[in-house]
């Protein structure tokens, strides 16, 4: 084991930061007399530590502040004697119990440390313009108004964004009842029905729209077939707000189909009316799929003038697409509710290679990368970018890595911002 593997992964008590019975993770070692050393791999010995139960603090390990510790550093670090010495570093007067489990979490991070890999980056990846213009109407009207700004469900499907937008003052909602009468309220980047729209009028709240305008678009569509008379069917999955807010344009002619199974089953009254729109962020192969058996059920079926699925979408499946032929393991990093997100992971594993979904590097999971050389990553549309460099950063902690990318396109899309966050000239 290198030094810089063993570093990388080093915990330690720390008198004065972590609450009683916490292990703080070491991101930084500062020493008085030496200039300080970064911990990179400090997040996947985190999510281990996490994942057995154990608390962590992160943040720079004083060597000079606490005798033991140095000591055990001294034994550790230079010797890189393994997962028992590791274990001693990190537990301290720890108790024992306390003490087996951290070791058996370096134990299990220092299986997979020392052996070169490659990642390679998939792109385009991470936010696209509809998320980019979401987020920055948040923070644009915290920076206009101050706090608290309202925002109907989480602005987009990402933890990290919400909770960082929640401490700058953002107050996020399920429903429009728990927003006090006028105050300002951020419509979500999914959209929302005409009766959500009806009950914001109704309570005087200022709306701030941030809707994709390709999901703007969707509703749009589906107000135009159903007032021509067509029952449309809608593509997409139960239970996401987009798709709740596009049932809602037209409920009474609109029909949700979920999978092939459901287009096979499928009724409408009139076989010559029937048209069909998708939710923005399907995998466009099995929306093919479903599309194939309606055509099959409904020869006179019509659709929108362009797909619905939007080219961010589209983008980011095609470069996943190239990228896991070519490489062991693919991490897509984004939340659980981001359909896109768990799009790239099914596309990935249809294509053979397995795959997993993180929020960031601490869900890695050590064994995971056992006998792994190459591993593709990725992120979900409504992902930061710094988390895929999270990722990249801890990975290269554990040995040497090699990092590529494949570009399939170029994305240069800009949606234009609301007037009531636009700076005043």
């Amino acid at each position: 084991m290198s030094f810089t593997a063993a570093q990388s992964i080093l915990a330690a008590h720390h008198p004065g930061r972590p609450a009683p019975g916490e292990v703080l993770v070491a991101d930084e070692l500062l020493w008085a007399d030496r200039p300080s050393v970064r911990c990179p791999g400090a997040g996947l010995l985190e999510g281990e530590l996490r994942r057995r139960g154990i608390a962590t603090a992160r943040g720079p390990l004083y060597v000079d502040t606490d005798h033991a510790a140095a000591v055990a550093l001294r034994a550790v670090l230079p010797a890189a004697r393994g997962p028992a010495g590791l274990g001693v570093a990190a537990t301290g007067q720890a108790s024992s119990a306390l003490a087996a489990a951290v070791s058996a979490a370096m134990a299990a991070v220092l299986a997979v440390a020392g052996r070169p890999r490659s990642v390679l980056l998939a792109a385009p990846r991470s936010f696209c313009a509809g998320v980019e213009r979401a987020i920055e109407i948040v923070e644009r009207l915290l920076a206009q108004r101050g706090g608290p700004i309202y925002v109907r469900k989480e602005i987009v499907h990402n933890r990290h964004v919400v909770d960082d937008l929640r401490a700058r003052g953002a107050v996020f909602v399920d429903e429009l009842d728990a927003v006090p009468r006028g105050a300002t309220v951020v419509f979500s980047a999914h959209g929302v029905s005409p009766a959500v729209r009806a009950e914001a009028d109704r309570r005087r709240l200022k709306v701030v729209d941030a809707t994709c305008p390709l999901v703007t678009k969707v509703h749009a569509e589906a107000r135009r077939f159903a007032g021509q008379g067509d029952t449309v069917l809608l593509i997409g999955h139960a239970g996401h707000e987009e798709v709740e807010g596009t049932l809602g344009e037209a409920p009474d002619r609109t029909v949700l189909v979920q999978s092939v199974e459901e287009a096979r089953r499928v009724r409408v009254p009139d076989p010559d009316r029937v048209t069909y729109l998708t939710q923005t962020t399907l995998s466009v192969d099995e929306t093919a799929e479903v599309l194939t058996e309606l055509r099959r059920r409904f020869p006179a079926l019509r659709g929108p003038a362009s797909d619905d699925i939007c080219y961010a979408t589209t983008n980011r499946q095609d470069a996943l697409r190239s990228v896991a032929r070519d490489t062991d393991l693919v991490l897509v990093v984004g939340s659980r509710n981001s359909s896109n997100s768990l799009r790239l992971v099914e596309l990935a594993e249809r294509a053979g290679t397995p795959a997993h979904l993180i929020d960031d590097a601490r869900d890695v999971r050590p064994e995971w990368l056992s006998g792994v050389e190459r591993i593709g990553l990725t992120a979900g549309a409504s992902a930061p970018p710094r988390l895929v460099d999270s990722v990249v950063t801890a990975l290269g902690g554990l040995g040497p890595l090699t990092v590529g990318e494949r570009e399939t396109t170029r994305e240069t899309i800009h949606f234009t911002l609301p007037t009531a966050v636009r700076r005043k000239s």
